[in-house]
């Protein structure tokens, strides 16, 4: 605990030293294409991801580092897309689109054009290939073409060529790196010559959402792992103080957290035979594929009212999620009520229990995110509107001098949190 309040107080100094510095806000004018400054002139953008950080953690006490920023920057409470799950949140937050316009539909899934292959978090080659991302464009790839580097740890897409394109410096996903590491890294980024120094850098960390599904939201668990990445972010700002360097920090998750019980579980096998349908996701959500001949049989069992759980063809989920049209969508969609899920009886007898999960109807004060801005760019004190999280994407573009590329966020109420 000492060490978290002393980068509580190390976070107080670097609060200090930004009312000093002015000088970095953004420039205006210039090509609408890159950089309307040169890179030192223009405070560099620190994009970080807590996943799995639900938005009322913040009010737990046990972040001094990110409360502090929060206290004297801008807060707001984000709405993940849908579905509420890790790898199509992280995407639509850096290419402003939601997941069945991004491509990344869910964790698991599969795609007519791309045969006998399932993309899933663990299938290193299907997280490498390009043609899983390349439905959209990240920001990182928008920065590269108009001449800003970037540096990204850990975001997911950033290990793929996407349209060709690489960020500057990139790692390979290793959740065995310590946090010390990950800082570190990021730190010995900022600290290469003005030429190569990359004016947009991507931090993550799992740790918190690691926590969460392994022991429930309102564990004492969650509370350490909240306070273990927050002691990462004071020796951060601990490090950026060091350097006299103002940065616009946006520090976000993916989506919150529900509590789970065995007592609201919805079992596959008491609705339809278990072999006339294939299951890509259970738990929060579930995809199912029909087998062969068996489709009106699975439609009858599924397409009807259950207790706890709403199912719909791929075509007609309802429009406010915004999810259906892309090919790699499930021809099944299932969703249970948040806290519920949907699994079977062998999975039960064979799985270790998940005590919380996400995945959820976004509209759900469970799932909804954090987002915390501070830096030049923005105002002190600001409590913004309740926001989607594809409006990150045109906010990064605005900081780094950039015209974004076709997407569906705005700055109608984002924008609040900007000094102009």
């Amino acid at each position: 605990m000492a060490g978290r309040y002393e980068a509580a107080m190390r976070l107080v100094s670097l609060l200090a030293f930004l009312l000093l510095a002015a000088c970095a806000a953004l420039p205006s004018g210039g090509s609408p294409d890159r950089l309307s400054a040169s890179p030192p002139e223009r405070p560099p953008v620190i994009l970080i991801s807590i996943d799995g950080f639900r938005a009322d953690y913040l009010d737990r006490g046990v972040t001094p580092t990110l409360s502090l920023l929060a206290a004297d920057g801008a807060r707001a409470t984000m709405r993940p897309s849908f579905p509420s799950k890790t790898f199509p949140n992280h995407y639509a937050l850096v290419t402003g689109l939601p997941p069945d316009r991004n491509g990344i539909v869910e964790n698991n899934m599969q795609d007519p054009a791309i045969p006998g292959v399932t993309f899933k978090m663990s299938n290193r080659p299907a997280v490498l290939d390009r043609r899983w991302w390349d439905q959209a464009e990240p920001i990182w790839v928008t920065a590269e073409r108009a001449g800003v580097r970037s540096a990204t740890l850990f975001w997911p897409g950033s290990e793929a060529d996407v349209r060709g394109v690489r960020p500057s410096r990139w790692l390979p996903y290793d959740e065995a790196m310590p946090n010390a590491a990950r800082i570190a890294r990021v730190l010995a980024w900022l600290d290469l010559p003005p030429d190569e120094r990359p004016g947009l850098v991507t931090l993550y960390f799992h740790q918190v959402d690691t926590a969460g599904h392994d022991h429930g939201p309102d564990s004492p668990e969650v509370n350490a792992a909240l306070g273990d990445v927050d002691e990462a972010l004071g020796a951060l700002v601990a490090g950026l103080e060091a350097r006299g360097l103002a940065a616009n920090l946006l520090v976000v998750s993916d989506h919150g957290m529900a509590a789970t019980s065995p007592d609201r579980r919805i079992f596959l096998e008491d609705l339809m035979p278990l072999d006339a349908g294939r299951t890509l996701a259970m738990g929060a959500l579930m995809t199912l594929y029909p087998q062969p001949g068996r489709g009106a049989e699975v439609e009858r069992a599924l397409l009807k009212r259950h207790p706890h759980m709403d199912c719909w063809r791929k075509g007609e989920i309802p429009p406010r999620f915004r999810y259906g049209a892309n090919p790699r969508v499930a021809p099944i969609f299932c969703l249970p009520q948040t806290g519920w899920s949907i699994t079977t009886r062998a999975w039960v007898a064979k799985a270790k229990p998940e005590p919380g999960a996400h995945g959820y109807d976004p509209a759900h004060p469970d799932m909804a995110a954090i987002f915390v801005a501070h830096g030049p760019a923005f105002r002190k004190g600001v409590r913004a509107p309740d926001f989607d999280n594809v409006d990150v994407y045109p906010l990064l573009a605005r900081l780094l001098g950039l015209r974004p590329a076709a997407n569906d966020g705005d700055l109608d109420e984002l924008g609040t949190v900007l000094t102009r």
